[in-house]
């Protein structure tokens, strides 16, 4: 099911194509004025494009895939990575026709990707050579190694690119089998390691927020309430979502910033009936 929020009110929209078919929606993309979103119909993979107008098409991946890892699109270009039964595939669209996209000697499968333009893409790999989780880049012509000095005995949860140079990677670095977060920032010079005190938090959700800071969800001590960490520099602070009426459980799974607000959905637990899709924004309720 997909719905649409049109700044007052949640509405479902039911006139993207194949709307009434079995099939899985994934992660959504805006690209320029267009909303892009990856689907899944019996094992093919798709996106579907909305126009600024409202008006719906669809581009068909070239060949399907046994797993579909992740998407990502940017004005002029978009990626989707998964593997078939020959390994790895990275599929690239143009804005017109799809290529397939080799990778470094070693890399055995992607685990997420991101990307800035279409000349700019980021994505981080399990590799065969012994050296782990390995961050890559495309720069418009190849992907290569970006060698970037992670933590030894790491892994990647998310990479945060900006229009303006700078990039965050948070993950996890483990220590004879405790895990402990880092947070690596590029100032376009420079990688930055710290590792901010955040227990046993995911920071696979974490996004850079309206005032520049980095907020994620975290577990709660309210069974009424989210609660949601903000990193300013080295400075922690946490902060509670709105009081549900007879909640016994609140989880936030996702964050977007849009414009000048901070959105949050996942599900809510009211006592007596099943989860339900909720969303809120920093200040209020949505």
């Amino acid at each position: 099911m997909l719905y649409r929020w049109d700044g007052a009110a949640w509405s479902r929209d039911t006139t993207f194509p194949g709307a009434g078919e079995p099939g899985r929606l994934g992660k959504v993309q805006f690209v320029g004025e267009e909303t892009w979103i990856f689907r899944t119909r019996d094992g093919a993979g798709e996106i579907l494009r909305r126009s600024a107008e409202g008006a719906w098409s669809t581009v068909p991946l070239p060949q399907t895939l046994w797993t579909y890892q992740d998407f990502v699109a940017v004005p002029g270009a978009a990626w989707v990575v998964g593997e078939d039964s020959t390994g790895l595939k990275v599929l690239h669209y143009d804005g017109s026709r799809w290529t397939l996209q080799p990778t470094p000697d070693g890399v055995l499968y992607l685990m997420g990707i991101t990307a800035r333009t279409a000349t700019d893409a980021w994505a981080w790999a399990d590799t065969s050579t012994g050296a782990g989780t390995v961050v890559l880049r495309w720069d418009g012509t190849q992907w290569r190694d970006a060698k970037v000095p992670l933590p030894t005995n790491s892994n990647v949860h998310t990479m945060l690119l900006e229009p303006y140079g700078r990039m965050t990677i948070v993950g996890s670095q483990y220590t004879d089998g405790v895990g402990r977060t880092y947070l690596m920032t590029w100032n376009g010079h420079a990688w930055r390691t710290t590792y901010p005190a955040l227990g046993e938090a995911s920071t696979s959700a974490m996004v850079r927020g309206p005032d520049r800071a980095l907020w994620l969800p975290v577990r709660s001590d309210r069974a009424f309430q989210s609660k949601y960490a903000r990193l300013d520099g080295r400075r922690i602070t946490y902060s509670y979502g709105p009081e549900r009426t007879n909640a016994i459980d609140v989880k936030p799974r996702a964050l977007t910033t849009v414009g000048d607000s901070l959105l949050s959905f996942g599900t809510v637990e009211i006592y007596g009936s099943k989860p339900n899709l909720m969303s809120e924004r920093l200040g209020g309720r949505s």
